[in-house]
């Protein structure tokens, strides 16, 4: 092997310009709706917990994120995605069940984005525009309606506009944080929590933190892309791209978050937490600020609208492929499937943001959980068990790996005490 090839081997490479395309790639996934809920399940015990996330989340991401991506990245047949991956590593039944988790974990994030689209709109109209409340499920059709009826007029044009709205929407993000500076009372780093509240809150944190951190949908087409540009040489500029990409995500969304703390109080946060809005919502109707009233809004309904067009096409993808699997059709459905498919998100997701549940018990009960099995565990399962991944044993990063993966899941336990 060449001393080029040994130099990169060790990490000692600089990202490329293609590298650093797929960084603002993998970031661009990440910020969506989940870094309007973080600040306020994080900041309800105080700043301390939020300092100790801070400094574990970008380890938790890169590490985790790294793993998936040296999966793919493992392949017999480089080129291939995870479904087709985990099929080569696990056998024919790996495949559809990846599938099927995937499915389940996309799926309560659309529920999420049903609720709080509803929600947005609904505190826009009290709160700024001082208009009565609608009755709530002519409100939740209307909001699904629209956003269904996007779907089926063009979502290929929708996606490539969201995507060019992302890095906007980070710049009004981070000039929103950088707003509340000189609102924010220093004297809660003063505050801090019972040691059993604060392990708590960590606990509880966790699901949120890997909800709010997973560019998981994108890490499969990076790696492959990866092998496409540098062949043999593709895991250095991988796990560089990986790196810079989390690195990133923890200064801008922890900064996010810290200012939100810093800026509300505990009481803030948990009466965001009851009203069920987004924080920028929550900031919209608690700043006497003419301007944070109206942006606030409307930069919530374009991060969550960003994030559901994207998930909706992963969902819909991934109940068709369940749904092929299980009549032993073909992957192709018929029109009459993909009318019900679209029937099937529609009155669902009509019911659930009628019915209004907590947004935060759905991301810690059910999404952040499902993701930490795809991006925590299995990767690490693999690693013990697929011959191709036998150089990564031994690491100590796959303890903590697996350790913040199984806590998470254990997470759920939360909910009976």
């Amino acid at each position: 092997m060449s001393d080029k090839h040994n130099n990169e081997d060790k990490g000692g490479i600089l990202p490329t310009k293609f590298d650093l395309m797929w960084v603002m790639n993998l970031f661009g996934t990440a910020v969506g709706a989940g870094i309007l809920f973080l600040p306020i399940r994080a900041g309800q015990s105080g700043l301390w917990p939020i300092i100790v996330m801070a400094a574990i989340v970008g380890p938790m991401t890169y590490l985790s994120h790294r793993g998936l991506g040296r999966l793919v990245l493992a392949s017999p047949h480089p080129g291939r995605d995870i479904t087709t991956v985990v099929s080569d590593f696990f056998g024919p039944l790996a495949g559809p069940i990846i599938t099927a988790l995937y499915f389940c974990a996309i799926y309560p994030i659309m529920l999420v984005y049903a609720v709080s689209i509803t929600n947005t709109v609904e505190s826009f109209w009290v709160h700024q525009l001082h208009g009565e409340p609608p009755p709530r499920y002519l409100l939740a059709l209307c909001c699904v309606s629209a956003y269904m009826g996007v779907i089926l007029l063009g979502i290929r044009l929708v996606i490539i506009i969201n995507e060019r709205l992302t890095y906007p929407l980070c710049a009004v993000l981070l000039a929103l944080a950088l707003y509340l500076i000189p609102s924010w009372d220093l004297s809660r780093f003063s505050e801090v929590p019972p040691p059993g509240e604060f392990l708590a809150t960590l606990w509880q944190c966790l699901p949120v933190l890997v909800f709010a951190f997973s560019h998981t949908p994108a890490i499969s087409t990076c790696s492959v892309s990866m092998i496409r540009k540098y062949g043999p040489g593709a895991e250095p500029h991988a796990n560089r791209t990986f790196l810079i990409t989390s690195s990133l995500l923890a200064l801008f969304t922890m900064f996010f978050v810290l200012s939100c703390a810093l800026a509300l109080t505990t009481e803030d946060l948990r009466e965001a937490n009851r009203e069920n809005i987004t924080i920028l919502s929550y900031l919209a109707n608690k700043l006497d600020a003419p301007l944070i009233g109206i942006v606030g809004p409307v930069v919530a309904l374009l991060a969550i609208s960003t994030s559901f067009f994207g998930h909706y096409l992963g969902g819909r993808e991934g109940l068709n492929g369940i749904i092929a699997t299980v009549t032993e059709g073909p992957v192709q459905g018929s029109a009459r499937r993909k009318a019900g498919i679209t029937a099937f998100f529609f009155f669902t997701l009509w019911a659930v943001a009628t019915a209004n549940p907590s947004v935060l018990s759905i991301i810690e009960s059910l999404s952040g959980p499902i993701l930490a099995v795809i991006l925590f565990i299995m990767p690490m399962y693999a690693v013990l068990k697929v011959p191709a991944m036998a150089r990564y044993r031994g690491q100590w990063t796959n303890k903590f790996v697996a350790v913040m993966g199984t806590v998470t899941i254990a997470s759920l336990l939360l909910g009976f005490f």
